[in-house]
């Protein structure tokens, strides 16, 4: 990818303007971003480009604006399905940055006019981006979920076998069930708690998100644990076998272990800048 290949297209992008637009997944230093490989596709199997600003690109591809202008876009936000498609094709194209170094991402829908909108976005927060990139440098994020295990939960009302002898007898089955339940919830959670705190000292930095929509992980069970650690390269395999030993002390609970991926939870431009499509100005 090169700087030259971002001027060969830009033309033809802003005479195209009313149709096309650009999303913007990540942002990098560009003598990273040349070493991308050439077969990397966007949205719609757009070419990827790098499109440079002094030492930062921004790693970018042309998208139909019928569906990433302002209006569309709105009302496609209100749709779970073409989130979760879009957000899943973002973190593909991410993915496919990690050999170039530290990649900063961008926030969902993160839209220019033109090149010129691209530029003017790594023009205003290059201080930020920069010492982002330095920050993160060498380290990458991983996630550890904690769910549940809806098979190991006890019957709400007990193992019962004959009938209550009275109304006064029926609740209280049901106080001791439900105070056994509370029980184990509170026991789990301090688990999950303990578990935590040990990744957290593990890792440089951490950060917990809200329980995850089963709707979108599909997974059974009630998430318990949705977080982030950020982990210095070289301690990965340390940071994995610890996550492993844990999941040992959780019985009855499901523990998942992903990464490594780029540092979208410890990253402000995950949730930050943007130029968006409606908004922005034309290039020149």
């Amino acid at each position: 990818m090169s700087d030259e290949s971002t001027h060969a297209v830009r033309k033809n992008a802003e005479e195209d303007g009313r149709r096309n637009l650009w999303y913007v997944y990540a942002v990098t230093r560009f003598e990273g971003a040349e070493s991308v490989r050439q077969d990397l596709r966007g949205f719609g199997g757009g070419q990827v480009h790098a499109v440079r600003n002094g030492a930062l690109a921004a790693v970018a591809s042309q998208v139909r604006a019928t569906d990433f202008a302002e209006e569309p876009l709105r009302s496609h936000l209100e749709d779970l399905g073409w989130v979760e498609r879009t957000a899943r094709g973002h973190q593909r194209v991410v993915d496919g940055l990690l050999s170039a170094g530290c990649v900063l991402p961008m926030r969902l829908a993160t839209v220019c006019r033109d090149t010129a909108g691209v530029h003017r976005l790594l023009t205003e927060n290059r201080a930020r981006f920069e010492a982002a990139i330095e920050s993160l440098e060498g380290r990458a994020e991983w996630g550890v979920k904690v769910y549940a295990d809806p098979s190991s939960a006890a019957p709400s009302d007990g193992p019962a076998t004959t009938a209550p002898a009275s109304g006064r007898d029926y609740l209280r089955r049901r106080r001791e069930s439900v105070r056994a339940t509370d029980d184990a919830s509170t026991r789990a959670a301090e688990a999950v708690r303990e578990v935590h705190d040990a990744l957290s000292a593990a890792a440089e930095r951490s950060r917990l998100h809200p329980p995850q929509d089963p709707r979108l992980s599909g997974e059974p069970g009630q998430n318990l644990l949705n977080a982030a650690y950020l982990v210095p390269r070289d301690r990965e395999q340390e940071f994995s076998a610890l996550a492993a030993r844990l999941a040992g002390r959780l019985p009855g609970q499901r523990v998942t272990l992903s990464g490594p991926w780029a540092p979208y939870s410890f990253s402000s431009t995950a949730a930050g800048a943007t130029d968006d499509a409606e908004g922005s100005a034309s290039g020149d």
